[in-house]
């Protein structure tokens, strides 16, 4: 386990800011996940506003629970993933096609351009892709509904 020796936070303009162990403020901190779909809370890099890295963090459990909740606060206004948790309804089995989903984030509409759109990450988690250029995540395909995994089979 790593020894945190920085601080976080927030300026008047809401930015993240670290204080690094010798006093240096390294301002407009961004915090980047090394594994946003299979490691979420592991790995993650705290780069300066050039681009370059301050801090890593092994797992985001090693900083104390305010600061936690700065870089996870940073990250959900940055991140924009919602997970399907249903498929409801698909206008055809062809593509391009219409596909309405629940999500975490509410029911919505999107356009699947083709089946190249559904992509694999890992055993059991999909990443699909709509005509806008949205990632929607199926974490796990197997615990889908029934209705969805008939729907999704036809897909893939």
């Amino acid at each position: 386990m790593t020894t945190i020796n920085f601080r976080l936070e927030r300026d008047a303009f809401g930015r993240l800011n670290l204080t690094d162990a010798q006093g240096v403020v390294h301002e407009h901190v961004t915090p980047v996940r090394a594994f946003p779909i299979q490691a979420p809370d592991e790995g993650l890099s705290l780069m300066n506003s050039d681009g370059k890295e301050v801090a890593w963090l092994d797992s985001l459990n090693e900083l104390p629970a305010d600061a936690a909740a700065l870089v996870r606060d940073e990250l959900s206004g940055r991140e924009f993933m919602p997970e399907i948790s249903r498929i409801i309804n698909v206008t055809s089995f062809a593509t391009p096609c219409t596909w309405t989903v629940a999500t975490d984030r509410g029911e919505t509409d999107f356009v699947l351009r083709g089946e190249e759109d559904i992509r694999r990450i890992g055993a059991d988690a999909l990443l699909v892709s709509d005509s806008h250029g949205i990632n929607f995540l199926i974490r796990n395909q197997y615990e889908l509904d029934k209705h969805s995994k008939k729907i999704l089979d036809r897909f893939l």
